[in-house]
């Protein structure tokens, strides 16, 4: 048993966090290896446990927990009145068993939500023994690893489709964006007070998003750019002073996550006419004219973020067509249909690409100029949340459980 237990706790300590959104750099990549190549509802499943309520936040693993949101449903009074409870979870990694359930807001009325959304669909982020979760304008806070909530706040804004873009750490600072019909703003909150530290509004017009910031270095300085409706910004992440912006005349909702490589930015510009576009960062103000570099009208997603590996980009449309370019030009190298609606962000580990589709099925390719499918794998339940990575394992969240794929 003592034997076992050091094992344990060694294979705990070699396995790679997943902390936030799309993972250790924030942009789908995982150093783990010996990941599953094929998996099923019953093949490859290490252990595999129900979910309360609904939430589509995507799970991050740190600490040997993984951590998720959700919003449960304690009773509704009329038609229009609609209760949620707004809870923080996690499980044992190496188990399945639940260690965390705590209540962090109680809301009277949810408001509407697009029906493929959820009032949990942010992911957590875990920075040593703080959890910090956020549900859109319903509130954000600071949680121990214990599940005790350390503060509370409420930044209101009308996202009309419910909650959407996740969080970022950077130093002492929980930075996101809040993009609604009403309003829009970038903040940073003290991450061990909540207190506000800075707020910056968007120019206008404006409308809502739901993205996530990505923090890159560019020339030795550190940029936040949080794409928006119409147009995408760099902050300086430490004071919210505005750096750069690209203009998009016909862009909102966006929802995919920014990808940084070849000193190029890689964004989606949304609904309703998406395109895609790979934008220059060392300029100053407006770049709309000189720092696109090329851009993508047709396979643009509206959903899952895009995937950098080496010197290809990947994307996914949310009907499932999938495309590979050269990051440096935009030229295509293979587009091709991988069936199903995309929702998820794909990832790349273990010298492999993962894209998950709604209904489960995730396909993986090789990377490369040449299409090359290695395996489909079906899970028997609908999948919007991204595929989180440690210990050996894929953590894949369904509409009611959570798996552990593989693992050492």
């Amino acid at each position: 048993m003592r034997r076992l237990a050091v094992l344990l706790l060694i294979s705990l300590a070699r396995a790679e966090d997943w902390p936030q959104f799309r993972g250790p750099t924030g942009q789908g990549h995982s150093s783990e290896t010996g990941l599953p190549l094929n998996w099923s509802d019953t093949q490859s499943v290490r252990w595999k446990t129900p979910v309360p309520g609904r939430g589509w936040s995507s799970p991050v693993i740190a600490g040997g927990r993984v951590w998720m949101t959700t919003a449960t449903t304690e009773g509704i009074t009329s038609v229009l009145l609609r209760t949620r409870v707004l809870r923080a979870l996690a499980y044992d990694a190496a188990t399945g068993k639940e260690v965390v359930n705590t209540e962090v807001f109680s809301l009277t009325d949810a408001g509407a939500m697009h029906a493929k959304n959820s009032h949990a669909s942010p992911t957590p982020i875990v920075e040593g023994d703080r959890v910090y979760v956020h549900f859109g304008a319903h509130g954000t806070a600071a949680l121990d690893t214990n599940g005790k909530v350390l503060w509370k706040v409420t930044l209101p804004y009308d996202h009309l489709h419910g909650t959407g873009g996740s969080p970022v750490l950077y130093g002492d600072l929980l930075i996101y964006s809040c993009d609604g019909t009403d309003v829009q703003f970038v903040v940073a909150l003290d991450k061990r007070t909540g207190t506000v530290r800075w707020k910056t509004p968007r120019p206008k017009p404006g409308y809502m998003a739901y993205s996530t910031p990505l923090v890159i270095k560019v020339n030795g300085a550190d940029q936040l750019v949080s794409p928006s409706a119409y147009r995408t910004i760099a902050y300086e992440p430490a004071t919210g002073k505005e750096i750069w912006s690209v203009d998009y005349a016909d862009g909102f909702s966006n929802v995919p996550r920014p990808v940084y490589g070849h000193g190029l930015v890689f964004l989606a510009t949304g609904f309703n006419v998406p395109s895609f576009l790979a934008v220059r960062p060392e300029g100053k103000g407006n770049v709309t004219s000189s720092g696109v570099a090329w851009r993508l009208s047709r396979g643009a997603p509206l959903t899952p973020s895009p995937l950098l590996v080496g010197d290809e980009l990947y994307l996914v449309s949310d009907n499932g067509i999938a495309s590979c370019l050269d990051a440096k030009t935009g030229k295509p190298h293979w587009q091709q249909r991988l069936g199903g609606s995309h929702s998820a962000s794909p990832i790349y580990a273990d010298g492999r690409i993962y894209f998950l589709n709604e209904d489960g099925e995730a396909t993986v390719l090789a990377p490369g100029k040449q299409f090359q499918k290695l395996a489909v794998n079906a899970l028997s339940a609908q999948t919007l949340a991204s595929i989180g990575v440690s210990g050996g394992s894929f953590f894949i969240r369904t509409s009611q459980h959570l798996y552990r794929i593989g693992g050492r």
